[in-house]
């Protein structure tokens, strides 16, 4: 049974916004595959609901003039894997919700709420991590847009204040441009599984391939929020492709990250994914890039 007080369909993104600064209990809801799953478990039992699903302004990808993406966040992770600007341009994010559950979830689940739901095991965040997003939120104070590094303030916890309704997902042209990538997720199952850990890489790669020009390293689960590996990052940049760049990706990644034990992993475990994906991701975001992996 769904324990709810109330139901409100809005019209349009101010009208979603007026509804939540009138209600500072109401919860907002797309897709519901978070939202509903509480509401049985009965974390939000009694709880009012604002729904935001079919706004055809949260909806699409677009690619603009200047060649930035922007998402809708109620783009359902199918549409995402299938859209031909993602798999054209940014195909690292497609391939990364379409591990997210199954079939059916990956049909309502939007991108939007695996963002705000803030947990550490979203498997849209590592991509977006490396891919530099950049979050549109709007409320009864205007716009505000937010570095997604700068959005994950705890588990479960984002800085989207309640009245706030995230309107887009935005991708400059300078974060994906010449860049590959490639996400792993390890579970204890090959489907329907949250992730023990996951792993997002992109290179860009010297005029020659052999050298890396940039790189972008980031883990959910492997920290209380999706973490970027900063130091790890500036410490690679031209570094040759080979053994060398490798161990050093493994290594100076184990000193940027902080996992817990839980029933799926123990720290331990988990600290053993993060070298061992980091490596992984890595060769094969080269190749994606264009570059070769003899090493």
């Amino acid at each position: 049974m769904y324990d709810i007080e109330k139901f409100y369909q809005a019209a349009d993104v101010k009208d979603a916004i007026r509804a939540l600064k009138e209600d500072r209990s109401a919860v907002i809801i797309s897709g519901g595959s978070d939202v509903l799953i509480k509401i049985r478990e009965g974390k939000l039992a009694g709880c009012s609901l604002v729904s935001i699903h079919g706004l055809r302004e949260l909806e699409g990808v677009d690619l603009k003039e200047d060649g930035s993406i922007v998402i809708g966040p109620a783009a359902t992770f199918s549409h995402i894997t299938n859209n031909k600007i993602i798999q054209k341009y940014i195909p690292i994010l497609g391939e990364a919700v379409d591990q997210a559950g199954g079939p059916q979830l990956r049909n309502i689940g939007t991108v939007g709420g695996n963002v705000c739901n803030g947990v550490t095991s979203a498997d849209s965040a590592p991509s977006l991590c490396c891919l530099d997003a950049v979050l549109a939120v709007e409320g009864p104070e205007g716009v505000r847009e937010i570095p997604i590094r700068d959005w994950y303030t705890g588990p479960g916890k984002t800085v989207r204040q309640h009245d706030e309704v995230l309107t887009a997902i935005q991708i400059k042209k300078e974060s994906y441009e010449g860049y590959g990538g490639h996400y792993i997720k390890y579970g204890k199952r090959n489907a329907m599984e949250i992730a023990a850990l996951g792993c997002a890489v992109t290179v860009k790669l010297s005029g020659d391939k052999k050298h890396i020009e940039d790189m972008r390293l980031a883990y959910g689960v492997a920290a209380p929020t999706p973490v970027r590996c900063f130091e790890t990052e500036n410490r690679v940049k031209g570094m040759k492709l080979g053994a060398d760049l490798i161990q050093t990706v493994g290594e100076n990644a184990l000193k940027e990250v902080n996992p817990r034990s839980s029933w799926r992993a123990s720290k331990e475990f988990r600290l053993q994914l993060v070298e061992e994906l980091g490596k992984r991701a890595l060769k094969q975001a080269v190749i994606h890039a264009g570059g070769e992996w003899n090493a």
